[in-house]
């Protein structure tokens, strides 16, 4: 994220955004945001796992994901949010 408005507002917000995705994928314990743009992460070929099959995403799931990015206004963070909520929504558990 490259908006410091932005961050600010997601800082102040951190509890009640932990607090909605732990409803939904219990994982998660806690929020960070940072101000920069995101850089790809490569792992070495020895640190990768073996791929697990990764579950569909069925309509109530998409509809989910999308009821709970709705509230993001700005665009790019939108996006990052549902991506990341689809890959967690899809890992095998």
């Amino acid at each position: 994220m490259d908006n410091s408005p932005w961050l600010h507002e997601l800082t102040l917000r951190a509890e009640e955004l932990t607090r909605r995705v732990q409803e939904r994928f219990p994982e998660v314990r806690a929020l960070r945001f940072v101000l920069g743009a995101l850089e790809p992460v490569e792992a070495s070929p020895a640190a990768r796992s073996p791929k697990l099959s990764a579950r569909p995403l069925d309509d109530s799931a998409r509809s989910a994901i999308d009821e709970a990015t709705s509230v993001i206004h700005d665009p790019a963070l939108a996006a990052a949010a549902r991506r990341l909520l689809t890959k967690a929504w899809r890992s095998p558990r």
